[in-house]
């Protein structure tokens, strides 16, 4: 029997209505009366400018599939409530919860920090990854258009690039992405959590639905762009029973490689998802957490250790592979190449699709 969702009273549009307090803070902001910004209590959303100096960030994290990024904007619209990124907010001095949906920093002059990097000695060409934090196709890229102009200076460049993305907005930068694919420099991961519509509607609200993101994996192969799903995150006991129905439904728009992550729950971002759980699936909640728990990644903050994939739902995967008549070998007869976990990109795994 398909789930359906409990009808919901938190802010519309919005993953949550709560701000919990920020962990750096000692003092918090508790409004005594209920508050909205307009009369059908829609909160707006508010672009701040950021002032950063400098744009491309690297780490040297053995979990992360990437070494250098960039991130045009700080926070995120698309309002997912699982969103691992939700503390880095709290370094701003804002709420990992509705704060990071309605409080967008915006870095106006990225493109021109990107060319004064990328001219400078001291760069070295390697892989620079899209959104490794938050969405730099959320829906003030589309009016902005930050991104596409640092896809420009890429391509002028010829640097390569991979992007992460729940939207598909992506598809309008086409031309720039097919320019840098015919040069071996680009490719595009598109993130499909569920193909449920209606839970997509609550657990990321802002985001493309589940079928636009299939449209986007296949115009982009039908663009000669390489293009790969990611099942992510993996929710135990929500969407997991969806990863062979993902896959081949990507495998069938396009998608010529696939990779997964399974949810992280770091800091406040587990309070604000037990809170979501209570609000639209009391009924799975208690299921859902303890499977989460039995996890390697809820919370892990072991180099190494947060994609080690000893859980059933990841060892899904080699389940697969070892029977011939499930989805995998469909899979591979679409040829789709099941990845590992995470999203290692590296220089030459940005190839042109076959």
């Amino acid at each position: 029997m398909e789930q359906q969702p409990k009808k919901h009273n938190s802010s519309r549009g919005r993953g949550t209505a709560e701000n919990p307090p920020n962990r750096f803070e000692r003092l918090a902001y508790l409004p005594i009366l209920e508050s909205a910004d307009d009369e059908d209590g829609a909160v707006q959303t508010q672009y701040l400018k950021d002032a950063s100096r400098s744009l491309i960030t690297f780490n040297d994290s053995p979990d992360v599939g990437f070494d250098a990024s960039i991130n045009p904007y700080r926070g995120c619209e698309h309002g997912c409530i699982y969103c691992y990124a939700r503390p880095y907010h709290e370094y701003l001095g804002f709420s990992a919860g509705l704060d990071f949906e309605t409080k967008i920093l915006v870095k106006e002059d990225a493109p021109e920090l990107l060319r004064a990097e990328l001219v400078s000695r001291k760069w070295q060409p390697k892989v620079v990854a899209i959104s490794g934090v938050t969405d730099a196709y959320q829906p003030i890229e589309r009016k902005l258009q930050l991104t596409r102009r640092c896809l420009e200076v890429l391509a002028e460049f010829r640097n390569p690039v991979v992007i992460v993305t729940k939207n598909q907005l992506v598809t309008r930068d086409i031309d720039v992405l097919k320019e840098l694919a015919s040069f071996n420099a680009a490719a595009v991961c598109v993130s499909v959590t569920t193909l449920d519509a209606e839970l997509a509607r609550v657990m990321e609200p802002r985001t493309s639905t589940p079928a636009n993101r299939l449209e986007a994996i296949h115009s982009l192969a039908e663009a000669g762009v390489p293009v790969r799903v990611l099942v992510a995150p993996i929710i135990p006991g929500l969407t997991d029973h969806e990863i062979p129905s993902i896959i081949q439904a990507a495998a069938e728009a396009g998608a010529r490689h696939a990779g997964y992550v399974v949810v992280r729950l770091p800091h406040g971002v587990g309070e604000l998802f037990e809170a979501w759980l209570e609000e639209h699936f009391p009924d799975r909640k208690k299921k859902v957490l303890n499977r989460i728990r039995d996890t390697p990644c809820e919370d892990q903050r072991n180099y190494g250790k947060r994609q080690v994939p000893r859980n059933p739902i990841v060892r899904d995967r080699r389940r697969f592979k070892r029977q011939p008549g499930r989805t995998h070998s469909r899979i591979r007869s679409a040829g789709l190449r099941l990845l590992d976990a995470g999203i290692q990109i590296r220089p030459h795994q940005v190839e042109q699709a076959n």
